[in-house]
């Protein structure tokens, strides 16, 4: 079962006065389905779904399945460096009526891969719904190996990965021999194209904040053989894909869509407001790409 195809948007999470701003959120997803997207990843790392408690985690998807009310497939992040709680969580996401899983590999405590297979089976057979393995080991430290995601995909519930190593022999390999149905989305928004040339079906971005439209006529130029096409299209993002990034995820994005007017410039400690001049480059990438016309 592929939960979608296209581009996902990995959703940040608004707040205001140190909660979470359910208004803006709504405002968000409207003009998300608006523009195109092809589905809503809440709740993960753009999510800021670290320092959110259980409940104000479990309450946002809430919002977000029943804001969406099935206009697109919502994908929550639900993974965890403890078992247990993953477990627990994804039970409580599915009981909300979430789509689909996106499970980041454990943090801190760095299991090895037979570990980190046993962790993934364990919440695959907690639940009922498809799970997506989150491969991201700059931010973990754990890599999924091709090995690895070759024995989970033959699990009912594993039905893709979000593969963020920036590693393009590695997504090769993983494409070699992951089941024909296992679905491979892009978690670097620069690699999108190259990765959908390998057999790819779509894309968990951040920069789908920004511009959703543009996320998915790529993807969806590419996946209706316009290869040119979706090319040029990826080779214009990448100078304000960069400027996403400067900062650790999400400080420049939320930054990018304060400016853009859509919500309050506001972050969960530790995360802070990004230097003046990471503001002024964002700003120059904004402009340059056409969605503000003035100078901040």
């Amino acid at each position: 079962m592929t939960l979608f195809t296209g581009a996902a948007v990995a959703l940040v999470t608004p707040f205001k006065e140190g909660i979470v701003d359910f208004d803006t959120l709504k405002k968000l997803i409207d003009w998300q389905i608006a523009e195109g997207i092809d589905a809503i990843v809440s709740c993960g790392t753009t999510g800021e779904a670290s320092t959110l408690s259980d409940e104000e985690h479990i309450e946002t998807v809430r919002f977000t399945v029943e804001h969406t009310d099935g206009r697109v497939p919502v994908i929550d992040g639900a993974g965890s460096n403890d078992t247990a709680h993953a477990i627990w969580l994804s039970k409580e996401l599915e009981k909300v009526g979430v789509d689909g899983l996106l499970l980041v590999t454990p943090y801190y405590n760095k299991c090895t891969q037979k570990g980190l297979i046993n962790h993934y089976k364990a919440i695959a057979d907690s639940v009922g719904i498809p799970c997506i393995l989150y491969s991201v080991p700059s931010r973990t430290g754990v890599n999924i190996t091709p090995a690895a995601v070759s024995e989970l995909c033959t699990h009912p519930n594993i039905v893709g990965i979000k593969e963020a190593s920036g590693n393009i022999s590695q997504v090769v390999e993983i494409a070699k021999y992951v089941c024909p149905d296992f679905a491979l989305y892009s978690g670097n928004d620069d690699m999108i194209v190259p990765l959908l040339s390998v057999g790819g079906v779509g894309a968990i971005s951040t920069v789908a904040n920004i511009i959703p439209k543009d996320t998915h006529e790529m993807i969806a130029a590419y996946l209706d053989n316009h290869t040119i096409k979706a090319k040029e299209m990826q080779l214009r993002m990448k100078s304000l894909i960069d400027s996403m990034f400067i900062e650790v995820n999400p400080i420049p994005v939320k930054a990018a869509l304060n400016i853009m007017g859509m919500i309050e410039k506001e972050y969960r400690m530790p995360l802070c407001e990004p230097e003046n001049k990471t503001l002024y480059q964002i700003a120059d990438e904004l402009k340059s790409y056409g969605l503000i016309h003035t100078n901040i």
